[in-house]
């Protein structure tokens, strides 16, 4: 390589390359790697630092750089001898030399040690402060945009002494400088997020100044710059716009360009700072989507697509009632710019640029995706934008692609009447995509033609529009790829979808082809691969207000779908129950005996409405005797069929059912059922159903005049079966919520005076707080109470459970009054009632508003503070009401978190004191006894990613997360769960802690089950690793995850062992057949 002769260099040099990209990595701990590194390390420095011919120079630069990246860790010994040969070249006059020089720094960073990594940070903040000329400055700022993106983690501290010099070299007129400055920016932005918060403001000032920085093109008023466009439009071999102004020295789109990426990095990694941003940064982002050059244009478009996703009413706290009330929440901000954002976008709808249409149709599908509704107004301008699109010739399938799912979301989410002036236009030019060669296209137009058949006659209202000129276009192009059979399954599928939308809404408009659109429908109903469809779509056509007329079908269509019932396929079961449901609702007439039979022979028992709309039809043969054979025939034979214990339950609604239908034939029923509750011949089974069935007829219909009623209940409380005493129970508290003043003082008496019997009268108590109505509960509320009270220090845990229970529905009855009192238990002496009070308070949460939210939200904090209580479990009992809040309603505790969290952090150690010894015959055997706690203390974390994210520290969850990783099974599989959710929540957080996150799923991975153990460990650790390849598998979706050395060392452990290997393919292959889906449903 040192040789004087040209074609060797370049032979050797390659050669050299060959080798150190083949050797093995440094992760196999091969010795050849380390001797072949150590051998040439000292010549390549020598060769770096003492060359004259450039060429050698950079080929020796860039095999070191090769080396660094792939063996970096075998070379620590080297790294100080490698940074004083590297970092001379830093000044060197040719810039491919100093290009080159900050690659292999970066690599080297990522490797080296502290002292290294000092010395370097050391050498480039002096020698910036000295500010020699501008070109080697320039070079140190890239210099540090390097380390940065390559080893935030690190350059973290030195944050307070850099930014300050990169704020300084801003306002050099020099505008690569400028944009090497805000290129840093960016990268401090995403790589250090905690260190650099105090920076953004600054940071976000810089990038709105330079993001109008073109000093050499004068924006005129908004209507010069038309005609402008109008001139260029006119030249024929016009080259798009930006060869006609640009300069070839102006440089100042890139200045323009690095702000725009800079506020993308802004807007992404900083949830907290919303409201600010639509103040300042949004405006101003707005006012450039008119830039000329193109490629800052697309960035532009995406720093604010970046800030509509941050914007996604599905982060549960931008709903939040409170902050409505101050008026500016992020949602009405947006709200207010829309007219903005559409008068800059809508002109460039028609622009030549196919980039630029293609940054229009995205933003304005997430713009509506976010605020439902927001282009009511804008119709009008934006639908011939979108029709240029359809009918260019010129327009890319992906551009045509784009257009029709922006259509389809805008036509989704506004009203109809919003759409009736555009319809003439709007038809032809979704038409002609139906029948586009490009299976892609026809499938999104054919969505488009299902919404615009739903705008052009919508069923909810009544309409004046005349739908008639387009019906037969719409039906022709539709029935064309209905037909076809060798076809896309996904154009096949919506083809079906949108055919049956047509009959739905237009079906009365058909004639005579109606009837063999239907029997197309027959023909698809029978292939496996279309029925699901087309069994979705039959029911849309038999819920039409249009009264469809089926009849041609229906006689071979019922049969077919009763077979369906059998398929073990829950969708289609579920689809086709509603399906048939409906047609014995709508087509009472036309429904044959025979059909019925083909339908109940196949029918699971979960068919209330079925049932009722059946003994309405008043068919001849199936009066009310007659279903109740059928339904209580398979208990009364003893069949096997129903193992289910669901299936019980089930009939029994049906019974109560169909007994609201035909109120005279009560009596004689439940007669006959306390019979079978009391012969000593029924069996188990048969009870059960009995005692089910007293329950949901009693519910509805009160059965105080059946004398024997309570002891035949009660006795059945002492049946050795369990089931049959649970039924028991839920039958007693159903029958009192039929008549209260008979029944609920009576169960009173029962639990003081039964307290063998207590828990489950408990639980029939619980049943009538549960369903009995407000009013009817008002009188009774201070005596329940009171039973209650002495009942909560029980030390029976399932017995307290269901008084909190009660004790919780019970505070909901009268909030005012009650949930004081259930504050005033916190201070009693007995750890069992404060445990009680706690999970009371976990029944007042749900996930709807309640009367009684503004008073939770007042005293939850009091609650809460049982997170401190010496009794472990009432500390256990606090966190699950925690992260029942977290859950349903995060509005109560988001302002309490700065308290909470440390006491929640607190109960995720691992605590030595609560770990003991049990001795189990001859083992000895040891019990965590705060292994429930710190599993409560890790699901109430998991359940703060999804509600809270922006309140919490991300690193000091981190630390915690990272200490669940080396935990017990239970808690090593939430926090696997959580390292995923978190690799793409905060990306660049996880980055960050990356390696001190690796090594425990490294080691979780290799760990080997002792050959003796039982088979459930063999089980447990297949699904620990399964959970832990999950999570290493998300964090390598994070972009840069794989230049982590140790995670690329792991990477190839796992490609090594072919266990480990199959087991990262497959679920890769679930993750990757996952996000399909996803984007599909998008």
């Amino acid at each position: 390589m040192l040789s004087d002769k040209e074609q060797l260099r370049d032979i050797s040099s390659i050669g050299l390359k060959t080798v150190i990209g083949e050797l093995p990595p440094a992760s196999s701990g091969s010795a050849l790697a380390a001797s072949v590194c150590k051998k040439i390390t000292g010549r390549l420095t020598s060769a770096i630092a003492k060359q004259e011919d450039v060429s050698v120079q950079l080929e020796a630069l860039d095999i070191m750089a090769d080396m660094l990246c792939r063996q970096g860790g075998l070379l620590v010994n080297f790294h100080p001898s490698i940074l004083s040969c590297l970092l001379p070249q830093l000044t060197s006059p040719r810039l491919a030399v100093r290009k080159r020089t900050i690659i292999a720094l970066g690599h080297l960073v990522m490797s080296c040690g502290n002292l290294v990594f000092v010395d370097l940070i050391e050498h480039l903040l002096s020698e910036l402060s000295r500010n020699d000329s501008m070109s080697t400055t320039r070079t140190y700022i890239q210099c540090i945009a390097a380390i940065s993106r390559q080893a935030g983690h690190r350059i973290g501290e030195y944050l307070e002494k850099i930014i300050p010099l990169v704020v300084k070299f801003c306002s050099v007129d020099d505008d690569e400088l400028r944009e090497y400055c805000i290129q840093a920016f960016e990268s401090f932005v995403r790589r250090c997020p905690k260190e650099v918060y105090p920076h953004v403001p600054t940071v976000i000032g810089i990038c709105l100044k330079y993001l109008t920085y073109d000093p050499n093109y004068n924006y005129d008023d908004e209507d010069e710059d038309e005609n402008a466009m109008d001139a260029d439009g006119a030249d024929e071999d016009y080259q798009g716009s930006d060869d006609e102004y640009s300069d070839d020295d102006d440089m100042s789109w890139k200045v323009r360009r690095a702000a725009a990426k800079c506020l993308d990095a802004v807007v992404s990694t900083r949830h907290e700072m919303l409201p600010e941003f639509y103040r300042t940064v949004s405006p101003a982002l707005i006012a450039r989507f008119k830039e000329r050059e193109e490629n800052v244009k697309a960035d532009v478009f995406h720093a604010y697509l970046s800030l509509l996703k941050q914007t996604r009413p599905a982060q549960s706290w931008l709903c939040d009632p409170d902050a409505m009330e101050q008026g500016e929440t992020p949602l009405t901000m947006l709200q207010s710019q829309v007219p903005m954002v559409v008068k800059a976008l809508h002109k460039q709808l028609k622009e030549k640029s196919v980039k630029t249409r293609q940054c229009c149709f995205n933003m304005l599908t997430e713009l509506v995706n976010v605020l439902p509704g927001a282009l009511t107004q804008h119709v009008p301008v934006l639908i011939p934008g979108i029709i240029f699109s359809l009918n260019d010739k010129s327009s890319s399938s992906n551009l045509k692609i784009d257009a029709l799912s922006c259509l389809y979301v805008i036509l989704c989410n506004h009203q109809p009447q919003v759409f009736h002036p555009h319809v003439q236009a709007l038809v032809p030019p979704v038409v002609a995509c139906v029948g586009d060669p490009f299976y892609k296209i026809t499938s999104e137009a054919l969505l488009v033609t299902q919404q615009l058949v739903k705008v052009i006659r919508p069923l909810d209202q009544g309409d004046s529009f005349d739908a008639s000129p387009y019906i037969n276009d719409l039906f022709c192009c539709t029935i064309k790829r209905l037909k076809a059979a060798d076809i896309d399954q996904e154009v096949k599928e919506r083809a079906i979808s949108c055919m049956g939308q047509i009959i739905c809404n237009l079906g009365d408009s058909l004639g005579p082809d109606l009837p063999g659109t239907l029997q197309i429908f027959l023909e698809r109903l029978k292939n496996e691969i279309t029925r699901l469809t087309t069994v979705k779509a039959l029911t849309l056509i038999a819920g039409s207000p249009l009264k469809i007329d089926l009849r041609p079908i229906l006689g071979e269509a019922v049969p077919i779908l009763a077979s369906f019932l059998r398929k073990n396929q829950r969708a289609l079961k579920l689809s086709t129950l509603a399906a048939l449901d409906i047609l014995v609702q709508s087509y009472s007439d036309s429904v044959t005996p025979a059909m019925i039979d083909a339908v109940l022979a196949e029918l699971p028992l979960a068919m209330l409405d079925f049932f009722q709309a059946l003994v309405a039809t008043g068919t001849a043969s199936l009066g009310y005797m007659d279903l109740l054979r059928m339904l209580t025939g398979p208990v009364y034979a003893q069949s096997a069929a129903l193992t289910h214990k669901q299936s019980y339950y089930s009939i029994a609604k049906c019974v109560a059912a169909l007994t609201r239908a035909c109120p005279k034939e009560g009596p004689a029923v439940v007669g006959q059922f306390i019979q079978d509750v009391k012969n000593s011949r029924s069996t188990d089974l048969i009870r059960l159903l009995a005692l089910l069935s007293l329950g949901e007829v009693g519910h509805h219909m009160d059965l105080s005049g059946q004398p024997e009623l309570k002891t035949v209940i009660l006795d059945a409380f002492s049946s050795a079966s369990e089931e049959v005493k649970s039924a028991a129970s839920y039958a007693l508290g159903s029958i009192s919520v039929g008549n209260l003043p008979e029944y609920l003082p009576f169960v009173l008496q029962e639990i003081s005076g039964q307290p063998k019997r207590q828990y489950l009268l408990l639980h029939s108590l619980k049943e009538i707080i549960s369903s009995a109505s407000v009013a009817g509960l008002k009188p009774y509320v201070e005596s329940v109470w009171t039973l209650l009270l002495k009942h909560c220090e029980c030390t029976e845990e399932g017995t307290r459970n269901v008084v909190a229970e009660c004790l919780g529905k019970l505070t909901l009855i009268d909030p005012e009054t009650l949930l004081p009192r259930l504050k005033g238990y916190l201070l009693s002496g007995s750890s069992y009632a404060r445990s009680s009070v706690v999970t009371a308070v976990k029944f007042t949460i749900s996930d709807h508003p309640q009367t009684i939210d503004p008073l939770l939200k007042n005293c939850i904090g009091d609650f809460l503070k049982t997170l401190e209580d010496p009794d472990l479990n009432v500390r256990r009992v606090a966190l699950v009401t925690f992260n029942s809040a977290a859950h349903n309603k995060p509005s109560l505790i988001r302002d309490l978190l700065d308290t909470v969290l440390p006491h929640l952090y607190n109960e995720t150690k691992v605590r030595k004191e609560l770990i003991r010894e049990v001795e189990m015959g001859p083992f000895k055997h040891t019990v965590d006894d705060g292994l429930d706690i710190r599993k409560a203390a890790f699901e109430c974390m998991y359940t703060l990613l999804d509600s809270c994210l922006d309140r919490l520290d991300i690193f000091e969850f981190l630390n915690h997360v990272e200490d669940g990783l080396k935990d017990h099974y239970d808690i090593k599989m939430l926090t696997f769960l959580m390292l995923a959710r978190l690799s793409t929540l905060c990306p660049s957080a996880v980055l960050q802690r990356l390696d001190r996150l690796v090594e425990p799923l490294r080691a979780t991975c290799t760990t080997k089950v002792k050959a003796n153990s039982v088979k459930q460990e063999f089980e447990k650790q297949d699904e620990l690793k399964r959970s832990a390849m999950r999570a290493v598998v998300a964090l390598l979706t994070i972009p840069e995850a794989e230049k982590s050395p140790l995670m690329s060392e792991f990477q190839s452990q796992i490609s090594s062992n072919p266990e480990l290997a199959a087991i990262f393919d497959s679920i890769q292959r679930d993750s990757s057949t996952a996000n399909m889906e996803s984007m599909d449903t998008s």
